[in-house]
């Protein structure tokens, strides 16, 4: 898998052989390094074909979200469901109330991927 990103807050990789993008993010993705954060998802995924690729946002190591947050949350779900991948798969964080946030999200915007303990 090559590593295209690795940064404090988060890794991108690009796995030509299973056909996937991963993101994974470590804590939680600040306002102020949202931008950053867009930038390089945006490179990385223009590397790929993306209607042959699955995109796989791992949450494991995401903590919770303050509740004032919460909409950005739903906006980058979103973001990633328009993507045009072949799938999403979102790895649910290994923190309860972050899994039951994540959750709640993906019922709000009626999320069409899938939400799994692992990958």
């Amino acid at each position: 898998m090559g590593i295209v990103v690795d940064k404090r807050k988060y890794k991108m990789a690009i796995n030509e052989t299973s056909r996937e993008v991963r993101v994974q993010v470590h804590g939680l993705i600040k306002a102020e390094d949202a931008a950053e954060y867009m930038k390089d998802l945006e490179e990385t995924i223009n590397k790929v074909s993306r209607q042959s690729y699955v995109l796989v946002v791992d949450a494991t190591h995401q903590t919770t979200t303050p509740s004032k947050v919460v909409p950005q949350l739903d906006q980058a779900l979103q973001y990633y469901m328009m993507l045009g991948f072949k799938d999403l798969i979102v790895v649910k964080p290994s923190s309860k109330i972050a899994q039951v946030q994540i959750r709640n999200s993906l019922e709000r915007i009626n999320f069409t991927g899938k939400f799994v303990d692992h990958i």
